[in-house]
């Protein structure tokens, strides 16, 4: 028997869901409210499409972009201008995580520009390649690559010498 356009899609969100919050998660610096909104237009963008998800090659890489791409509209919207509060709410974090380190990051990836910090997430947590980077944030490699070298040398500023001692951990 044939599985329903919705079935189907329902199988698709609970298994990518974990996936897209943690990379919004990381896109919006640890704003995890922020990034469960990202995460529920992403999915109601991509259900719109599901009828038509046979065209596209890889719906996972595909609800990726679009998570990138409204995390950019985001940025660019007027209500852009919140600013997230100093705290975050405790996560239960999972035994082995390092919650200085993870501070650290997620505050040198904060002071990044929305675009950069884009091409750091897609580059480096989603180990994407340069023209996969460049498909999705609708730029050309040469772009991506300029933008990773500055983001890369920002984040050795903002981390200065510790980021010797998080790469030795």
């Amino acid at each position: 028997m044939r599985k329903s356009r919705t079935e189907d899609f329902r199988e698709f969100a609970a298994g990518r869901a974990s996936h897209l919050y943690r990379s919004a998660c990381l896109l919006t610096s640890g704003d995890v409210h922020l990034a469960e909104d990202l995460v529920q237009e992403t999915l109601g963008r991509m259900y719109m499409l599901w009828g038509r998800a046979h065209r596209i090659d890889n719906p996972a890489a595909y609800a990726q972009t679009v998570l990138v791409r409204t995390f950019l509209t985001h940025r660019r919207r007027r209500s852009a201008a919140e600013s997230p509060q100093a705290e975050l709410p405790d996560s239960g974090a999972a035994a082995g995580d390092d919650p200085a380190l993870r501070m650290t990051l997620l505050r040198a990836l904060a002071q990044l520009a929305p675009k950069d910090r884009a091409v750091v997430v897609l580059r480096y947590w989603e180990d994407r390649s340069v023209e996969e980077t460049a498909e999705a944030l609708q730029v050309s490699s040469a772009a991506v690559r300029t933008r990773c070298v500055r983001a890369l040398a920002r984040l050795r500023e903002l981390l200065g010498g510790s980021i010797t001692e998080f790469a030795a951990r």
